[in-house]
């Protein structure tokens, strides 16, 4: 075994995706989203990407053959999910659950997920989007993803930042946003060491 190059490939930084799920128009999801991104910068230990789904143009028919402007699409999306070592899952609460633009992503991809570890960044009103979120954990099961306990959660989150974008009080999400990036950093890495051994097998 090579000591040198598992030290080096354990000290490299884990790709991390954040999915940005809202694509309402005046969504509030942008100031959770720039406020997230500082966090995950303070650390070393991951590279982000963003995949902001308000961007992203993909109809909600499904299709083995889908035509070029789709493909186009999933040719921007795809290599994004299959380069994560780990995702971050940003969503709002619709009606006591998900976006349907997440599920359209869900929906359309299989093996990027796959033994994978996901967090959530959830916001909403009264019940800060954890109905969503539970939601969300049985749909990810179903992908052989692994879903951490930690995560944000910010109810009425319009009420909780200034007009700028800043945190009123910022101490209970930056210690939910800290235990949820350090467990996906254990997963992220333990599943990634693992799979180098052995393929996983769904």
């Amino acid at each position: 075994m090579d000591i040198t190059n598992s030290a080096a490939q354990a000290a490299a930084p884990l790709t991390l995706a954040l999915v940005v799920a809202s694509d309402r128009e005046g969504r509030f999801a942008p100031v959770v989203a720039d406020w997230f991104r500082t966090r995950v910068a303070e650390r070393s230990d991951f590279d982000l990407t963003v995949l902001d789904l308000a961007e992203i143009t993909l109809p909600t028919s499904l299709s083995y053959d889908p035509d070029p402007d789709v493909r186009a699409e999933l040719a921007r999306v795809t290599p994004v999910l299959e380069a994560a070592d780990a995702y971050v899952v940003l969503t709002p609460e619709y009606n006591h659950s998900f976006p349907a633009s997440l599920k359209n992503l869900i929906d359309r991809h299989y093996t990027e997920w796959r033994a994978k570890p996901v967090g959530f960044v959830s916001y909403g009103g009264i019940s800060g989007g954890i109905r969503a979120v539970e939601q969300l954990r049985q749909v990810y099961a179903e992908m052989h993803a692994v879903t951490v306990r930690d995560g944000v959660v910010l109810p009425n989150a319009h009420g909780l930042f200034d007009e700028d974008g800043t945190f009123k009080d910022p101490t209970g999400p930056e210690n939910g946003a800290k235990l949820m990036l350090d467990q996906l950093a254990w997963w992220g890495r333990a599943l990634k060491d693992a799979k180098s051994v052995r393929p996983y097998a769904a």
